[in-house]
Parts: C-alpha cells; structure tokens; sequence
C-alpha cells in the first residue's frame, strides 16, 4: 500500500466563501420578541393636558381683567355693587384689584383677552394675580357656537 503524501491525504482546505446566516436570523428573532414584550410596558410620550369642563358653581360676584388688543388692562366688578370700569397699567392692577374687593376677602378674578393679544400678556397678568395670592382665577372665554 502506498503511504500517503502530502498530496495523498485527501482533499486540501479551501476556503469558504459563503456565510451562514441561521444565527444571525435566531438572534433577530430574539430581539425581536424581546422588543415585543417590553414596547408595551413603555409609557407613552403623550402630554396630559388639563380639561377645560365647567365649574361646578359660578360666581355671581367676580372680578373682571380685560386685555385689550393694545395691551391696555381694565378692571371691573361684576355684581360688586360698582359697575365702573377702571383703566389700569401693569403696576395698578393690584391697587385696583383691592380696592373693588374690599372687605368681601376672597373673590375670584377672570381674565378675558382679546383674540388679538399676545399670550404672554395673559400669562403675565395671571402670574401678577397669583402674586396677590388670589386663588380663583379663571380664563373668560366664548361659547363654541
């Protein structure tokens, strides 16, 4: 019997040219169901807006800060007994504010703006009364008809 050579040994060693993609196809699954069972328990990105319902009580004595389209603030007693309507700037308003209070302690304020004027001149008036420590204040809108 012939010894074997070195080139009796059988076929050489080649090179394999192809991958085997099963394990690359097994761990995609993997995740994928691990990606499966965790989207769920996520919380979800959405923003939890305040409703805007009615009261559950409206006043019949309020106080009302209009904002003009100019920017120009008025104050006025609605059911206070002075139906007057004041001119005020940003530095009165808490003067104002007091003076159609009065004694009665407590009463609520509603700010209506005009649809022409900035947000912020809201917001700066709603910050200025939350200053005062007024803890009724509301946002005077019109009725969706």
């Amino acid at each position: 019997m012939p010894t074997p050579g070195p080139r009796g040994r059988g076929r050489g060693r080649r090179m394999v040219n192809e991958i085997n993609v099963v394990p690359y196809i097994d761990v995609m699954l993997v995740l994928l169901v691990i990606f499966m069972v965790t989207a769920p328990m996520l919380p979800p990105g959405a923003i939890d807006l305040p409703s805007a319902g009615r009261s559950s009580e409206r006043p019949d004595r309020y106080i009302e800060v209009q904002v003009r389209a100019d920017g120009e603030l008025r104050v006025r007693g609605v059911n206070t007994g002075d139906p007057s309507e004041r001119r005020v700037g940003r530095g009165d308003l808490r003067g104002a504010i007091e003076q159609i209070r009065g004694d009665a302690g407590q009463m609520a304020v509603v700010i209506s703006g005009d649809r022409a004027v900035k947000y912020e001149a809201v917001i700066d008036v709603m910050s200025e009364l939350r200053r005062m420590n007024i803890e009724r204040i509301a946002l005077l809108v019109k009725p969706a008809n």
